[in-house]
């Protein structure tokens, strides 16, 4: 997959395409149905797909108190982009003279670049200057550009209104599994281990300390996860505890993963955590030994779940 990350008047020409459009935090179950059924209508007209973003999310210009969190780097989007089957992904600078751009003119910016032929977007997308872009106005303007317009609805699996901000609610609550659901693959943080207060190890529970790169943190307690990262052969069964270790006096909110039965080092290695179950929320125990046990028997649940979804 080719990316840009051109302004939009400063992109080369690329067309004729099959052009998605949107921000597509989280990639989500729908977001991927609309993005793969662009390329598959490319393929069959014989054509490129392409796919148009904006990083910073828009509201981090424009209402940066009402800003959500961002639920994916830029990186993830990227690689859900070219797992989509996309061929092009151009990334807009998003800055608020870009935010003033009339809708009309944010469009022949992209058609003097791309020349779509087909405009596949969510019924709800809005875009140009406060918005006021919506796809009535997309239509007429393909119209008069031979464009096809193909209005998606989003759907979750239960039939209801799909989006980020659902999705997002559902990592508040801890509910890793519909989140899943939701997304079409479990939530996931990336980032690299560094150094903690070595708390774990002292319990007889080492665990790795991410730095993540994401702003959506699950809801605080502790979680089945699966674990990746180029220094494993294969996914590993993770315990992964969101929190601020109450037991401890903590103020610090940390994610922090135990690996049964691993015994290497990982300060400094890049891991992919992926939030699959919620065992418990976050508790205060009293003292050491209280949580040295209910951690034992956290693992042995987390183990007997792992497994018996692998069965």
């Amino acid at each position: 997959m080719k990316i840009w990350r051109h302004a939009l008047e400063d992109a080369p020409e690329a067309g004729p395409v099959v052009l998605t459009l949107g921000n597509f935090d989280g990639v989500h179950a729908g977001h991927r149905e609309l993005l793969a059924g662009a390329a598959r209508s490319a393929v069959s007209r014989g054509l490129k797909s392409a796919v148009v973003t904006f990083d910073p999310h828009p509201a981090v210009v424009v209402a940066p108190e009402r800003k959500p969190k961002r639920l994916m780097t830029l990186d993830q989007r990227l690689a859900a982009f070219k797992d989509c089957g996309v061929d092009l992904a151009w990334v807009i600078p998003f800055s608020r003279s870009f935010s003033e751009l009339a809708p009309e003119a944010f469009l022949e910016g992209l058609a003097k670049a791309l020349r779509p032929v087909e405009l596949h977007v969510g019924r709800a997308f809005r875009f140009g200057r406060d918005r006021s872009g919506d796809l009535s106005l997309l239509r007429a303007w393909a119209f008069g550009h031979a464009c096809e317009v193909k209005a998606h609805a989003l759907r979750a699996p239960d039939g209801g209104l799909l989006s980020s901000t659902r999705v997002r609610e559902a990592i508040e609550a801890g509910e890793a599994d519909e989140a899943a659901r939701l997304l079409g693959h479990p939530y996931t943080l990336t980032g690299i281990v560094v150094e903690g207060d070595r708390r774990g190890r002292h319990l007889g529970f080492p665990t790795a300390n991410l730095a993540w790169e994401q702003e959506q943190l699950p809801a605080n307690g502790v979680y089945v996860s699966e674990v990746r990262s180029g220094h494993f052969d294969g996914p590993r069964l993770g315990l992964t505890n969101v929190g601020e270790k109450p037991t401890f006096e903590g103020r610090k909110l940390t994610v922090e993963t135990h690996l049964p039965g691993y015994k290497g080092d990982l300060y400094g290695v890049r891991l992919e955590v992926s939030f699959l179950h919620r065992l418990r929320g976050e508790q205060k125990f009293n003292g050491p030994d209280a949580l040295r046990e209910q951690i034992a028997k956290d693992v042995a649940e987390g183990e007997a779940w792992w497994k018996a979804k692998r069965d």
